[in-house]
């Protein structure tokens, strides 16, 4: 093989997904989840810089009206947990065995269940990686050396467990019903978790929600992308018909005849939609 040949194999190598390499329909799309990993950083940094909230009971205040009031203002529904979220949840009681948990695992077809009381609080969650460390070790026979026992005390330490309470990790990392989308996804990216386990207000389980939810609700469709740009042409001119909107993975294409002083702000409001990867514009200016 070829310097040349190597170094492309390497560079596919390091563009493919598990499974199978990206295509270039789907390039444009990992553009947009790029963006979205922007917009959940953005979204953690907003929320600690809020003002802390009152305690719960205490209300703050009002300030004394000096001005009449402005009319509300009709912002965009926010997508939160609750609205993604896997309900019922799975989970398994503290006292269940390893193989019924790894049976569990199984035939739910998934990677982690939260770990629950007898009062559905979630203490835990426990995982194929926490089985495989108890698997791991009770095939292997133990090493007597220093430098085994050190490398492999973690694991040792997991083996001795033999039902979900002994062998899940805690605490748990969980999110409420009420979280906004974008948080949870932080959330789940900064704990490097692939499911979290949803809790209400006093820890009990209420659902589940996975990464690929959280990532489905961020990146939306080409379709609704389309419908949000043609609501906003239909505020920004006064014959929205004047356009002619397409997306295709998440790119806008806008055709048609329009006043040139109405071009430059309208790809602006259009380019600010966070999941519009690009806009390209065939616009005839008049």
């Amino acid at each position: 093989m070829s310097d040349f040949e190597q170094r492309s194999a390497e560079k596919e190598t390091r563009r493919t997904t598990p499974g199978r390499p990206w295509t270039p329909q789907e390039e444009p799309r990992q553009d947009a989840l790029r963006r979205y990993l922007a917009a959940v950083a953005a979204a953690a940094s907003a929320r600690s810089a809020e003002e802390p909230r009152p305690a719960p009971g205490r209300e703050q205040p009002e300030p004394p009206a000096t001005t009449a009031p402005e009319p509300p203002t009709r912002e965009p529904a926010t997508l939160r947990v609750r609205d993604v979220m896997q309900v019922p949840a799975a989970s398994v009681p503290g006292d269940m065995p390893f193989l019924d948990v790894a049976h569990t695992l199984a035939r739910e077809q998934v990677s982690a269940v939260p770990v629950v009381d007898a009062d559905d609080h979630v203490i835990g969650v426990v995982s194929e990686s926490d089985l495989l460390a108890k698997a791991a070790v009770m095939a292997e026979p133990r090493r007597h050396g220093p430098v085994g026992r050190l490398r492999q005390h973690r694991l040792y330490d997991k083996s001795h467990g033999d039902t979900a309470a002994t062998l899940m990790t805690f605490p748990p990392v969980t999110v409420h019903p009420a979280e906004r989308v974008a948080d949870a996804a932080w959330t789940a990216a900064h704990a490097r978790l692939k499911r979290l386990p949803v809790t209400d207000h006093r820890g009990r389980l209420v659902g589940v929600v996975s990464r690929s939810d959280l990532l489905r609700a961020l990146i939306r469709d080409d379709a609704e992308i389309r419908a949000e740009v043609e609501s906003l042409a239909a505020q920004h001119l006064l014959d929205p018909r004047a356009v002619q909107v397409a997306v295709e993975n998440g790119v806008v294409t806008m055709t048609g005849r329009l006043d040139k002083a109405l071009v430059p702000e309208l790809l602006a409001v259009v380019r600010d939609i966070d999941d519009v990867v690009d806009v390209v514009y065939e616009i005839e200016a008049v």
